[in-house]
């Protein structure tokens, strides 16, 4: 069951806190020096993923001893509540390591496996993002909306990497797209969705995402009055890719995509 809305405000403000000092944690390593390291996926990891994750990690079982925790780096601990916490303590690792700081400290909560809260703390830009739902949605205390762009024409198209879409399947799509809005711009991983929840961009294309990357942002982008759904519009955080729109350009968006299907 879904809290009520003091309960829902005090497990976001926690969860701000949180991943404010995992800020801090990553922006000392950010401002210093580290060695990155390749996963078998061949992403980056770094000292810094690790701590930040294992103090978020420290804090939420101390806090809730009965809840989930499911992180990029360590994995899953089950839990005995009907509470998830969903971390990831770097999103956007390869600007981290190439000194860009685009880059987030994502914190998203499950209850009944619904995700209903989602801080992005970028430490690099001093910008925290947070929703929690029915709540609305904020960026640096203000509240948060998506744009009122009505058509693709006019509007503003986020990738972190156009040409992956064809590697994931999607390539047709995100062609036809391009073609059809005003700009189209990189400014990618999990800054993408933010820009469009923040009213600065209307669309934001990511082919390849996991859970823990889309967890936080279901609800602040929604709170922000748009849609985040997978490349069906289907609405989850369970996808495997994702789509955030203004909500205004939501339907002309999966239309580009199902036409490219039918064709």
């Amino acid at each position: 069951m879904i809290p009520d809305s003091a309960e829902l405000k005090a497990l976001l403000d926690l969860a701000v806190a949180l991943a404010r000092h995992a800020g801090e944690i990553t922006n000392r390593y950010f401002k210093g020096s580290f060695v990155a390291e390749r996963k078998a996926d061949n992403s980056f990891v770094t000292a810094a993923d690790r701590e930040a994750e294992r103090y978020l990690r420290t804090q939420i079982e101390k806090a809730f001893p009965e809840d989930a925790i499911l992180g990029e780096e360590e994995g899953e601990k089950p839990g005995r509540s009907n509470r998830r916490w969903i971390l990831d303590p770097i999103d956007g690792t390869y600007s981290f390591v190439r000194g860009v700081p685009l880059y987030g400290v994502l914190i998203g909560l499950e209850i009944d496996s619904e995700a209903v809260l989602g801080v992005v703390n970028l430490p690099a830009l001093n910008e925290v993002i947070c929703a929690a739902r029915g709540l609305g949605c904020f960026w640096n205390d203000a509240p948060a909306r998506v744009s009122a762009t009505e058509s693709l024409g006019d509007a503003l198209l986020l990738a972190t990497d156009f040409s992956s879409c064809e590697q994931y399947g999607f390539g047709r799509a995100a062609e036809i797209l391009q073609r059809q809005v005003n700009a189209r711009r990189t400014w990618g991983d999990v800054y993408g969705h933010v820009l469009v929840a923040t009213g600065r961009a209307d669309i934001m294309l990511d082919p390849i995402m996991k859970v823990w990357d889309c967890a936080p942002l279901l609800p602040i982008v929604e709170e922000a009055g748009g849609t985040f759904t997978d490349w069906q519009g289907q609405r989850t955080i369970h996808g495997g890719n994702a789509i955030s729109t203004n909500g205004i350009l939501f339907e002309s968006v999966i239309a580009a995509i199902r036409n490219t299907e039918r064709s």
